[in-house]
């Protein structure tokens, strides 16, 4: 399996600046295996320490940061000898042991010569609540489920990859039919890479739906193991709220519906805790298309999305022949499937600032505004062919952008102010330009 962030690691093991590096992610997204799969291709030696699995090694950490002590007893503990020149060291599950991820400020102060990877998938929760976080002394990456990109390259199709990444539109027209194929399958599997890697070997979508399950349930015992008792009822009815809050037309997140006459502060604390785990997305609307976007931000009005297209499927139950196959009655929730989709690859991106638009006393909304470099790029989400953009226009007349995107079905076209790419192609959208306003190839 390929994942892109591997060159980043890369790009880390050889800058002079480097610190120790946190890899943030939901369980399950691949962080373990990605660290393990940098080792063995970058280094001669890996050592891995798991700190949820190996109750000994908390007692290295709770004495004292004296980092030659703490890396004795590592050797000792592993019968590896480390060298800063040509070992890994992984820290897993580091959340489990608080003072390890304050000995990573000693690592970099004392020792910046060491290669130190560090994940887990509770990390965000312990950061919250009692670690001495060694702020500044450490790098972190965001890792999220594989990329329709990742997932053709899984499928065996890097060639089809390949084309997409040339902005060759007219080759690309040529092929939609396999990348919408693709693509639907995408919808179906998502990028989880268990779910992925078994697909790939069988193509057996009832196999997929029993993993997603399994995700899901290990999500729900994640609930109950770790959260603060007073508040694991809340996530539980906060987290099986989202499909029905998806599948409204705005999709604006309203805790009236997890339950009736619910309030905010009732539900902030179940709230963070599922983003802290990075199961949720919060995409927040601004009331102008204004940089930074941040400052315009409403903090009352967002909306939720999950993780994965594929856990969202199988949260709903939702049958592969809708997905697969289209149907015009789930034609509403296939819309939230789709801007599940298109958030999750630009999350993956990385490069943008992710917000939404709605008019003051009015239907028109726009699905996603990006903050992409100095640009703000409006960006309309459609799940089929229907090159309608009426709220696009709306946001036109009003802000006047160099530049809005829609994104659908349809092949890429570029007609005045609007351009539509292909959903398929939607990570082309970094490439926007707002000085000419057109894809620069």
């Amino acid at each position: 399996m390929y994942r892109e962030k591997i060159n980043d690691l890369r790009l880390w093991k050889a800058a002079g600046w480097r610190k120790p590096l946190i890899i943030r992610g939901a369980r399950q997204v691949g962080k373990t295996w990605l660290m393990k799969e940098f080792g063995r291709t970058s280094f001669e030696h890996t050592i891995y320490l798991n700190f949820e699995k190996n109750p000994r090694l908390k007692s290295l950490f709770n004495v004292d940061f004296d980092i030659e002590r703490i890396l004795t007893g590592l050797q000792i503990e592993t019968g590896m000898q480390i060298r800063a020149e040509n070992t890994l060291l992984i820290f897993d599950e580091i959340q489990a042991v608080p003072e390890a991820i304050t000995a990573l400020k000693y690592f970099h102060e004392d020792a910046s010569q060491y290669h130190i990877l560090a994940a887990g998938s509770l990390l965000g929760v312990a950061i919250q609540s009692k670690v001495s976080f060694p702020v500044g002394k450490v790098s972190f990456m965001d890792l999220y489920p594989l990329t329709f990109s990742e997932f053709l390259i899984a499928m065996s199709e890097s060639e089809l990859n390949k084309v997409l990444e040339t902005g060759d539109w007219k080759l690309i027209g040529a092929l939609k039919s396999r990348y919408i194929q693709r693509l639907k399958q995408y919808y179906f599997t998502g990028g989880m890479p268990e779910v992925v890697a078994s697909f790939a070997a069988d193509q057996d979508f009832i196999e997929v739906r029993k993993i997603q399950k399994n995700i899901l349930l290990a999500f729900e015992q994640d609930f109950s193991k770790h959260a603060p008792h007073v508040i694991i009822p809340r996530i539980r009815m906060l987290w099986n709220s989202i499909p029905t809050q998806l599948a409204k037309e705005n999709r604006k997140f309203i805790y009236g519906i997890i339950r009736e006459g619910a309030r905010a502060r009732e539900y902030e604390l179940a709230l963070n805790w599922l983003y802290d785990c990075r199961l949720v997305s919060m995409v927040r609307r601004v009331s102008k298309p204004g940089i930074p976007l941040k400052a315009y931000e409403d903090p009352a009005a967002f909306k939720l999305f999950i993780v994965d297209v594929g856990l969202l499927g199988a949260l709903c139950d939702l049958d592969p022949r809708i997905q697969l196959e289209g149907n015009a009655v789930f034609t509403e929730f296939k819309g939230a499937l789709t801007e599940q989709y298109v958030l999750q690859q630009l999350l993956a991106d990385g490069s943008f600032v992710i917000n939404y638009w709605t008019a003051e006393r009015s239907t028109s909304e726009v699905d996603f505004v990006l903050q992409y470099q100095s640009q703000i790029i409006p960006l309309e989400v459609k799940a089929e062919e229907n090159l309608q953009a009426k709220s696009l226009k709306v946001y036109h007349e009003k802000f006047n952008p160099a530049l809005a995107v829609r994104t659908s079905m349809s092949d890429y076209r570029h007609s005045g102010w609007l351009v539509n790419i292909p959903l398929y192609a939607i990570r082309q959208v970094a490439r926007l330009s707002t000085q000419d306003s057109r894809l620069t190839i």
